[in-house]
């Protein structure tokens, strides 16, 4: 065990090197500083700081900073490290960087360079799953900011068909719509046609039903949601999207009003051309 008189923690070395606080934990991490961890939190012994090489002080770096956290967050999710990870996040948030911009410019790009490498054979699938793993507890913890206060634009719901196991776009998808006065109901992964026809009839003021499918497998039961939810007499529109549901025409040949593309800008954008302006009620 370290005491306090020879060991100090990462924030109070960063406040001795004049450096920040991310620059610190990197030193730790490709083990230029040693340091032992305890419970959440890293110790570093003051005598290692003395011995401890900089760059020039003080480098500009926030365009830096901005450009590698993708790369920074990929590593950190592909090593299960749901501390580091977070601590990214933070960084970038005492940066003035929103929530949704994490989301889109930070976590969506490794993400999707994690699917890449697994798909490419470079990520094994233990690798993948502690990734997933902690980006879930990431977006459970970004989550809480997206709340809005104000009048509904009224219900999205959205999830994934089934045989899809991919939980992640959907919870992104649903922050980003709730940070834009949406009430959304996401049904997450592997959703029963049952389920999304429940909760469209049930919803208050529907305003579109998003299903997103990751895998080929899960294709093939969109049809059958379209043809469920048009039975059931909802009369909101309904997008198909996702990774594996690559074009417009293939979307509606599938059933669909339309396509909300493959990553999140779009999906928000299809919403917002039928949703309600925020001044309506």
């Amino acid at each position: 065990m370290v005491t306090d008189e020879t060991h100090i923690g990462l924030r109070e070395a960063a406040e001795r090197l004049g450096v920040h606080y991310m620059t610190v934990y990197r030193y730790v991490r490709i083990g230029q500083l040693p340091a032992e961890r305890q419970g959440a939190t890293w110790r570093v012994a003051i005598k290692d700081l003395d011995h401890l090489h900089l760059p020039d002080p003080r480098p500009s770096r926030s365009r830096t900073s901005r450009q590698k956290r993708p790369t920074w967050l990929l590593d950190r999710l592909v090593a299960g490290d749901e501390a580091g990870a977070w601590l990214i996040v933070e960084e970038a948030l005492a940066s003035g960087t929103s929530a949704g911009e994490i989301y889109i410019d930070v976590l969506v790009p490794a993400l999707r360079a994690i699917g890449e490498q697994w798909a490419d054979g470079r990520l094994s699938i233990a690798a993948e799953h502690r990734a997933s793993a902690v980006a879930t507890r990431l977006v459970g913890r970004l989550g809480p900011m997206f709340a809005r206060r104000g009048l509904s634009r009224g219900t999205i719901v959205l999830g994934a068909p089934p045989d899809d196991l991919h939980a992640l776009p959907s919870a992104i998808v649903a922050d980003l719509l709730r940070g834009r006065g949406f009430d959304v109901l996401d049904l997450g992964a592997n959703t029963p046609v049952s389920s999304f026809v429940e909760s469209a009839r049930e919803a208050n003021r529907l305003v579109a039903v998003l299903v997103g499918a990751t895998s080929k497998d899960s294709v093939a039961q969109l049809p059958e949601i379209a043809i469920a939810l048009r039975n059931s007499g909802i009369g909101a529109p309904i997008y198909f999207g996702g990774r594996a549901v690559p074009s417009e025409s293939i979307a509606r040949d599938l059933g669909a009003d339309g396509w909300s593309g493959n990553d999140a800008d779009a999906v928000i954008a299809s919403v917002e051309e039928v949703a309600p302006s925020p001044q309506q009620k």
